[in-house]
């Protein structure tokens, strides 16, 4: 009985000296840094170089920080440019823990320091945008514009002006005044980039209506241009048929002519071979086309017309 009270007491000891050595033990990985606390207060500078440490049980606590660097991603904020246009504007930057005593003091853990970051990085962006023109933000060179026929007939290039910041710079500008500050949380920032630059809905409507309104208007144009390019082709055409008409109705009164002068001239031979059978068969012709049952004549006995009756009578 003694002995079976032995073990278990010794079985209870061994439990709690487990107990106690694991929660004296904490591991420092490569990607983390430590602050150990004790009731709450830091005790001594952060814990950096990986391995493995032995802190006061139950009275002291291993705090772990990222040693890496840590994204931030805004929310798109709406600000007024110098030039009074309202955009939505969206940033990112990426940041990490410098200092993590004063880290763990000024700010605690990383949702707060997201927290903070959105109030400084928010600002300064709202600083920066609002003292420059929209031209400025937007683009980052003076880069020459690749002209298209819908830029020059809208003549949009010749109105850009010539940048002196640019998008870029803007963006190391907020970089440099935020990196004034957030040193004050134990945070170094690495880089803030502008992400994307929007229109406010409002103002996105006009710009969409006076794209829509430009496209109409170089349709418009090409419509014209095209009518104007018909007409030219259909008048062309006219003027070619008119040509070709003419070309051949010169042709066949030419051939007419032709025709009609042979014939004459057949008509002479014949009638200079022997006058008086010519003129007998014209004669004929002529009785043919103008005598009928019911036709009635009254003629003299000189008449040319009366002649040949007359000597077919005898």
């Amino acid at each position: 009985m003694k002995g079976t009270t032995r073990n278990i007491i010794i079985a209870v000891v061994a439990f709690f000296l487990l107990i106690i050595l694991v929660d004296a033990i904490y591991i420092v990985s490569e990607t983390n840094q430590v602050i150990i606390t004790q009731f709450g207060d830091p005790k001594g500078g952060a814990v950096t170089s990986p391995g493995l440490r032995v802190k006061v049980p139950f009275i002291q606590k291993a705090n772990y920080f990222e040693k890496r660097w840590l994204e931030w991603d805004g929310d798109a904020n709406q600000i007024p440019t110098k030039d009074k246009k309202y955009i939505w504007v969206d940033t990112y930057a990426r940041w990490r823990i410098s200092d993590p005593l004063v880290f763990f003091q000024r700010i605690y853990d990383e949702r707060g320091a997201q927290s903070r970051l959105d109030d400084i990085i928010d600002g300064e962006t709202r600083n920066a945008v609002a003292k420059f023109d929209l031209i400025e933000i937007v683009r980052s060179s003076n880069r020459e514009f690749e002209l298209t026929e819908e830029l020059i007939l809208l003549d949009i290039a010749s109105d850009i002006p010539e940048l002196e910041t640019g998008r870029e710079k803007i963006a190391e500008l907020i970089l440099e005044k935020c990196s004034v500050i957030t040193p004050e949380f134990g945070i170094e920032l690495r880089d803030v980039r502008i992400k994307r630059i929007n229109y406010v809905d409002e103002v996105q409507e006009k710009v969409f209506d006076r794209m829509i309104a430009e496209r109409q208007r170089i349709a418009s144009l090409y419509r014209s241009e095209g009518d104007g390019k018909s007409a030219e082709i259909m008048g062309q055409k006219e003027r070619e048929l008119k040509k070709i008409t003419s070309e051949a109705y010169q042709k066949a009164q030419e051939i007419k002519g032709k025709a009609d002068a042979e014939a004459t001239r057949i008509y002479a031979d014949a009638y200079n071979l022997d006058p008086e059978f010519f003129q007998f068969m014209r004669t004929l012709e002529t009785y043919k086309n103008t005598l009928d049952e019911e036709t009635w004549l009254i003629l003299t006995t000189e008449s040319e017309f009366f002649k040949y009756l007359k000597k077919t009578g005898k």
